[in-house]
């Protein structure tokens, strides 16, 4: 892209009446140059079976384009008409034995041949239409696609694995006698079953890409809006999907992005989830969809929007649009705001929301296209994820700390302490590439990868490992080693035993000096060493095991938490880590200072710096230079000051 795209989702038909002339005057007033248009309106385009009416669509198009306002088209597959669910009722997703009911969006058997052929049918109606238009930029395929937990007949006869199921009486000799796969107590075909299903989506998001592209011009780029695990708002690792194998279709990748706001906005969802879009294609990306109002509880403080805007830029964003631009008047999200209200009027968001289009206008040439350099990687894996997150087996940490949290305690450390990070999985890591490796509970891997990172370590890298990995193989089959199995090797330790702490401590030592908040709970694997030494061990019946190590592994350091820990132990083990290996910020800073850097296209230098709190907040600047929002020069060691929920951006000076 060549200028920083700044937009919203559009719905012309979802309208109570025709006020697109109002609309379009008051985006070109906020320096909205891009719109969203049709992935949810498949019912007004074909109202009956093979009745098509794209004349909302072409009028939206018409409009757009006279007013020189650019466009990105949505196949309109991920919420069905009516009519199709009746004639074909097996098109509705069948998952747990019961088929669901139409009326919600995303309840469809996306490998159902009924649902192909009128998904296809529409898709290609559509393009027919839109492929003419020059302002259309791009098309995003489907919405926050996910397999919906599919598992009708047709899926489960396409999943022919081979596993031993002698367990409880569970082996099958013939593949007509297989079970429900939901109903399996058997963690190696759950785990299978569970990637095959990751599949699907990849396979029908590479369907969809590949009929967009017979219509695609050169110039225009095709995208998918991937979401996160949602616990009322984005916050881990999408378990349905595995974003890395279904954006290789992709031209650029797209993300969803929501989080909390007000007083509880710390930047953290749009840093991590900016990460996995950036490194999912090593390469910039498109917030879809965020926020503008949206609930009572998110509706932005003043300078929030503003602030937010430039954090998504900051992690490698070149585009932002809001869902979306007008508040519906009925239906099941009449209250997630959109940028205007539900009187269409001028509001104090709106009133931000142009600020923003305005300084993005204005400093679009020195934003677009910057590229990140982290030295930080983490090691994420859908395949752990689901072993160690899932109801149907007992591979939890604890009742309320799965996966995600593991992975999100970590993360959010080295976010505070403003040191910038890639997150891949084993399929995609070059693991040379970087000085630190984060690995949260990596359960299930291939003998393969676990010995690479045992060489990488040993030729210099260093890892920092979390309880629960290297337990199983890519089959979810425990390995017969000690555990942890391979890994031991570079990580000199091993253990027996894992327990409850049931009210244990960690105790220090003359190496690790312990927070105040030492707390320990639902997890503890009790470590014996072997080469390596010890951090910090247990108190009561435990003292004599080891819960965090520190090992020399031929030229390269690993440590592993064996426990379950409080933020605070955290933090001080990533500070004690990042000393070691010299790995902090030139900024002597941390949250809820935050600081982001990047190069643009000129090769300058920026870095993004962000008062994620409603006090002001003072900041000596290591390096002399511009201030680009503001436009005047900075010195190096000025004291500069953040106002609550300001952002500051300094382009560094050449020495």
């Amino acid at each position: 892209m060549d200028t920083l795209k700044y937009g919203v989702a559009y719905y012309f038909e979802y309208l109570p009446y025709d006020r697109i002339d109002e609309d379009i005057q008051m985006m070109k007033a906020a320096n909205i140059n891009v719109v969203r248009i049709g992935e949810s309106t498949w019912s007004t385009y074909e109202k009956q079976d093979n009745v098509f009416d794209f004349s909302t669509l072409i009028y939206t198009l018409n409009k757009m384009r006279d007013a020189n306002i650019q466009v990105i088209v949505g196949t309109p597959t991920y919420a069905l008409p009516s009519w199709l669910a009746k004639k074909h009722p097996d098109v509705m997703v069948m998952n747990h034995g019961i088929r669901q009911n139409y009326g919600a969006r995303q309840i469809m058997d996306i490998t159902n041949e009924h649902f192909l052929f009128h998904a296809e049918r529409i898709i290609r109606n559509m393009l027919t239409i839109t492929s003419n238009y020059d302002n259309v930029i791009g098309y995003q395929i489907d919405n926050e696609t996910k397999h919906y937990h599919t598992a009708s007949k047709t899926v489960q006869q396409q999943f022919n694995q081979d596993f031993g199921l002698d367990y409880w009486s569970n082996r099958i000799d013939n593949w007509q006698d297989f079970p429900p796969i939901e109903s399996t107590i058997n963690a190696s075909l759950a785990g299978a079953f569970s990637r095959f299903q990751r599949d699907l989506v990849t396979n029908y998001l590479s369907w969809q890409a590949n009929i967009v592209k017979e219509f695609m011009h050169d110039d225009q780029f095709v995208t998918q809006n991937f979401d996160f695990e949602w616990r009322g708002y984005s916050f881990g690792v999408q378990p349905d999907v595995d974003h890395y194998a279904a954006a290789k279709p992709l031209d650029i990748v797209g993300v969803d992005i929501y989080h909390p706001s007000q007083k509880q906005l710390t930047g953290a969802e749009i840093s991590f989830a900016g990460d996995i879009a950036r490194s999912t294609k090593q390469t910039n990306y498109l917030v879809l969809e965020t926020q503008a109002q949206a609930f009572k509880n998110w509706t932005p403080y003043p300078n929030q929007l503003y602030q937010l805007a430039f954090s998504h830029i900051a992690s490698g964003a070149n585009m932002i649009e809001y869902w979306h631009w007008h508040s519906i008047h009925n239906s099941f999200e009449t209250y997630w705001k959109g940028l205007l209200g539900h009187d269409f009027q001028p509001n104090p968001v709106y009133d931000e929301a142009a600020h923003v289009g305005e300084d993005f206008k204005r400093l679009s040439p020195q934003l677009v296209n910057l590229t990140h350099e982290a030295e930080v990687a983490f090691i994420v894996d859908n395949n752990s994820l689901t072993a160690t997150s899932s109801d149907w087996m007992e591979f939890k940490v604890g009742d309320n700390i799965s996966y995600n949290d593991v992975f999100r305690q970590l993360y959010d450390t080295f976010y505070k302490l403003n040191v910038r990070t890639d997150v891949l999985n084993p399929d995609t890591i070059n693991l040379e590439n970087y000085k630190l490796i984060v690995v949260p509970m990596l359960y299930t891997a291939s003998d393969e990868f676990l010995q690479k990172l045992n060489e990488y370590v040993e030729n210099g890298g260093h890892i920092l490992y979390t309880f629960k990995s290297g337990v199983a193989n890519i089959n979810t089959k425990v390995r017969t080693a000690i555990q942890p199995g391979i890994i031991s090797k570079s990580i000199g330790a091993h253990y027996n035993l894992f327990v409850d702490p049931n009210g244990s401590a960690l105790v220090g030592t003359s190496d690790f000096a312990l927070p105040e908040n030492s707390e320990i709970s639902d997890w503890s694997e009790l470590l014996e060493l072997d080469t390596a030494h010890s951090l910090a061990t247990y108190d009561g019946p435990w003292s004599k095991y080891t819960a965090i190590t520190e090992n020399n592994y031929g030229q390269g350091l690993a440590w592993y938490l064996g426990t379950y820990t409080s933020n605070e132990v955290v933090r001080q083990l990533v500070q004690h880590i990042l000393g070691k290996l010299q790995l902090t910020s030139p900024y002597s800073a941390s949250f809820p200072l935050v600081v982001k850097t990047a190069k643009n296209s000129d090769n300058a230098t920026l870095d993004f710096i962000f008062n994620y709190s409603d006090k002001l907040q003072e900041l000596e600047l290591p390096f002399s230079g511009v201030e680009l929002i503001q436009s005047h020069s900075v010195s190096k060691d000025e004291v500069i000051k953040l106002n609550p929920w300001d952002v500051k951006i300094i382009q560094r000076e050449v020495r």
